[in-house]
């Protein structure tokens, strides 16, 4: 049985930092890469940032470069989120990478204001 729980979210302003968990188990805890998805308002859910398990080898879509840092300990996928900006603003999610497994978790909610 596969479980994706995500937590950490909130309401922030802009310039301030969240610190997102995801807690991997069943099939997805022995999955190579690991990564954040996050999906706006009425957009579709689009990849954020993901890791290799073991070497650390990370990526980052362009407009989260030099903002966040994904890291992986254990059954624990973290995102480190800095320099938040409203246009963040979405319900992040981790799931495998690449091909998201068909489960996804109930995601956590990050809101920036301006």
């Amino acid at each position: 049985q596969v479980q994706l729980v995500e937590s950490g979210g909130g309401s922030v302003q802009a310039g301030e930092s969240l610190r997102l968990s995801c807690v991997v188990s069943g099939r997805a805890a022995t999955a190579t890469r690991m990564a954040w998805y996050r999906q706006a308002p009425g957009k579709q859910r689009d990849l954020v940032a993901w890791i290799t398990r073991g070497s650390g080898y990370a990526e980052y879509v362009d407009s989260v470069k030099g903002r966040f840092t994904i890291s992986r300990y254990d059954n624990t996928v973290y995102l480190e989120m800095a320099n938040l900006e409203p246009e963040d603003t979405a319900v992040y999610y981790c799931n495998t990478y690449p091909g998201a497994l068909d489960f996804w978790g109930q995601g956590t909610q990050v809101t920036v204001s301006s």
